[in-house]
């Protein structure tokens, strides 16, 4: 089972990064046609929704990378760096 767990880890911290991009990408061009063919609004508001979703993508793919940076960064373990009381830099 332990080679399961080895392959299944990348495998969804991969699923993570896509749907971190491409759902609020999405999401956002979607609202804007909606908002386009319901309201009758201009083509303005779909460059919103595509510039909207980019940046959010863009967001949410960099929380994705800062955690697996911590998560690697976790896995090390390392020993925090130890001060006495009377300790003087």
């Amino acid at each position: 089972m332990k080679g399961f767990s080895e392959i299944a880890k990348p495998l969804i911290w991969l699923t993570e990064l896509a749907l971190s991009a491409a759902v609020p990408l999405f999401l956002f061009v979607y609202g804007a046609i909606w908002l386009r063919n319901r309201y009758g609004l201009g083509a303005w508001v779909l460059v919103l929704g595509i510039l909207l979703g980019l940046y959010s993508a863009f967001s949410g793919l960099r929380g994705a990378f800062r955690a697996m940076g911590l998560m690697k960064k976790n896995g090390e373990k390392e020993e925090p760096e130890r001060h006495s009381f009377n300790s003087h830099d």
